[in-house]
């Protein structure tokens, strides 16, 4: 079978298996875990053997012309460089985790079957933009995407904050995709071709007529979709959905397809000095305030997604920079803790039966509860702080040594073409302001990223007051996924000396300077985020216990856990929000209480858009009702009058009908002398 067939089989496998998986979800609902696990874990061996064929050489190309357009042709290509099939491999292995994690998670869940298949369909979806070569291709992975998350955030479509959540992340990121799509077009219509190696050829040898609009024009798309500032609104409250949901959207689809867009284009992004010191700024603006915003956070879900918006304005960084290989190995040491902390932090919700870190503080036995969770969340978030020999510290050392080099006038270079080889240096065009901005946010941020790691760990694991509620144990199925996704977190650092040549980079080996800047701030958050937990200790022995609004469901599945623990916003009769034992509170001071707001930007966004949007459809509704319908109305009134007239008239008596026939004969008589005389 040959390297393309191979591809092929890669995003068909799960899209296959999602059909099926709805045609026979209901009829014979005993084959849709199969038909959910199976054909993604197929695809996952199909992705590892096209990357070991494809060995990190030369990209693989293979086209064929769809239904001519009359203008710029459409092409089902694919496009297979080192960190494409990296990408899909990642894609494949989280989501057959997230897949297999389910089985045990939903397992007494009715809509189990067309969640599987709509999970499948996302996989498919997210593969198809990996492999694709053609810029419309992609466009339609991009699309299904979307659509899938709306669904799959909205699974829990009971409860009002569900469906909120999931109608904002559609409607958000299909307000990027707006101008995403018109970026397309400006880029297509410039280059003649949507075939990515076209594009970036074209890019590399000057030939963009508006290099800056059509870059800004698809930074627009790429934050919406990877939740950068400041269309990343929608991630957090798209923690809604189910926590495997949520791991495969952090992790490896969705959020992360927006940062492979721009790396696979980066010469299109590269073409414009102004282009990448917009995309540093939103990189640093995103970094830095979700991480102070994930500080102030009590539901751990919450405190991962700001924490997931900060590592993507990390890989954002590292595109504006112009060091693809950084950005695309942190994106992928970042899928697998990312995925390991979701998946970790499911065990840890059922067995507290609550979402809630200021619930979690006062149980002192939560860990022995969760073994292989405690074990394997405290891998992921040591790679979450860049806490050395683990991945994390790796790839975010690989950002910051980019944005370094780019501050002090000696970027990476940009790749030139398809080829995933990095051209010239000379023409990389990284300002060195990009560089410092990045790289003084980026240390900024490992310091606030140690602190939040450092504190959620605490009071999820740390907890002295009463003990958690005594659930079931956890499905064998989901506790070998920690242990699954806990290797690469610990030692995909290793691959620091061969990921180069897949990456098309220049090295990725830790630098001395920024590795020891990096592990400095880190440890001192971590420190900082101690010191401050011991203080609040004291306040926290204070506060009782009290009932978790859960505990009462203690035999509740692990669907009904989760939906309950969403509503249980008051422990021991403290409200978690105003918490005086929380240490986020201690650190962030009077900023506290904004950060936990996301600092108001969905208030904002209410006043600016919601509101008048509102305003308006009362007066097309006030239109429509006082204006439109009262001449609807008087087209029938008159009608209706002028006929009751008439019907007055018709009185039966002949001798009224001739005597009215000869006074009308004789004005008709008058009305013709008259006029006569007249003339």
């Amino acid at each position: 079978m040959t390297t393309t067939t191979l591809a092929a089989l890669v995003p068909l496998l799960p899209f296959l298996g999602a059909g099926a998986g709805l045609l026979l979800g209901r009829t014979a609902p005993g084959y849709a875990r199969p038909l959910a696990v199976v054909p993604t874990l197929a695809a996952t061996v199909c992705a590892v053997l096209v990357a070991a064929r494809q060995g990190g050489g030369r990209p693989v190309d293979a086209a064929t012309e769809l239904t001519p357009t009359g203008s710029v042709p459409i092409d089902l290509a694919l496009h297979l460089d080192g960190f494409a099939v990296l990408v899909a491999v990642l894609v494949g292995l989280v989501a057959t985790c997230v897949q297999i994690y389910s089985t045990g998670y939903l397992r007494d869940d009715p809509r189990y079957p067309s969640y599987a298949a709509l999970v499948s369909l996302f996989t498919s979806a997210m593969l198809l933009v990996v492999y694709s070569g053609d810029l419309m291709v992609l466009l339609v992975g991009w699309e299904v995407m979307g659509i899938c998350s709306y669904f799959l955030v909205g699974h829990y479509w009971e409860t009002p904050e569900a469906r909120a959540a999931s109608l904002k992340a559609f409607l958000v990121t299909k307000l990027g995709d707006v101008p995403f799509l018109i970026g397309l077009f400006a880029l297509a219509a410039d280059a003649g071709s949507f075939r990515i190696t076209t594009v970036l050829g074209t890019a590399a040898g000057g030939g963009l007529g508006h290099p800056t609009l059509i870059a800004l024009l698809l930074l627009a798309g790429v934050a919406g979709k990877s939740a950068q500032f400041p269309l990343h609104t929608w991630l957090p409250d798209a923690m809604a959905g189910p926590t495997p949901v949520s791991a495969l959207i952090h992790a490896a689809t969705m959020v992360a397809a927006g940062v492979y867009f721009v790396a696979r284009l980066l010469p299109v992004f590269a073409a414009s000095a102004a282009a990448l010191v917009v995309l540093a700024v939103l990189a640093a603006v995103t970094m830095t305030g979700s991480a102070l915003a994930a500080l102030a956070q009590d539901d751990i879900k919450r405190v991962l997604a700001y924490s997931t918006v900060g590592q993507l304005g990390y890989m954002t960084g590292a595109l504006a920079v112009g060091d693809r290989a950084a950005a695309v190995f942190h994106l992928l040491a970042h899928g697998a803790f990312k995925a390991l902390l979701f998946l970790a932090a499911g065990v840890v919700i059922h067995a507290a039966g609550t979402n809630s870190l200021a619930a979690m503080a006062r149980m002192r036995n939560l860990r022995e509860r969760v073994p292989d969770a405690y074990w394997t969340m405290t891998v992921a978030l040591l790679a979450l702080a860049a806490i050395p020999p683990f991945s994390g510290f790796f790839s975010k050392e690989a950002v910051l040594g980019a944005a370094e080099r780019a501050a002090t006038g000696h970027p990476a270079p940009v790749p030139a073409d398809g080829s995933g080889l990095p051209s010239d240096p000379g023409i990389a065009g990284v300002p060195t302001s990009a560089g410092w901005i990045v790289l003084i946010a980026g240390l900024l941020t490992a310091l606030l990223t140690a602190a939040y790691a450092t504190r959620l760990w605490l009071l999820a694991f740390r907890g002295r007051v009463g003990d958690a509620p005594d659930h079931d144990g956890q499905p064998v199925a989901m506790n070998a996924v920690l242990w699954v996704l806990a290797i690469p977190s610990l030692a995909f650092g290793l691959a620091t000396g061969v990921l180069p040549d897949w990456l098309g980079g220049s090295g990725l080996t830790p630098v001395l300077t920024t590795s020891v800047l990096g592990t400095g701030v880190s440890l001192a958050g971590g420190l900082i985020a101690y010191g401050a937990w011991r203080h609040t200790t004291a306040l926290a022995a204070r506060v009782p216990l009290g009932a978790v609004a859960a505990e009462r469901d203690a035999d509740a599945g692990w669907v009904e856990a989760e939906a309950i623990a969403a509503h249980t916003p008051v422990y021991g009769g403290v409200a978690a929000a105003d918490d005086p034992a929380d240490p986020g509170r201690l650190l962030l001071g009077p900023l506290h209480r904004h950060a936990a707001v996301g600092f108001h930007l969905d208030a904002l966004y209410a006043a600016l858009f919601v509101a008048p949007v509102r305003a308006a459809a009362r007066l097309v509704r006030f239109l429509d009702r006082e204006v439109v319908e009262t001449y609807v109305h008087g087209a029938g009134a008159l009608p209706r009058l002028l006929g009751a007239a008439v019907r007055r008239a018709q009185t039966g008596n002949v001798q009224t009908y001739l005597s009215a026939l000869l006074a009308g004969s004789a004005v008709l008589a008058i009305v013709v002398l008259v006029a006569t005389a007249g003339a």
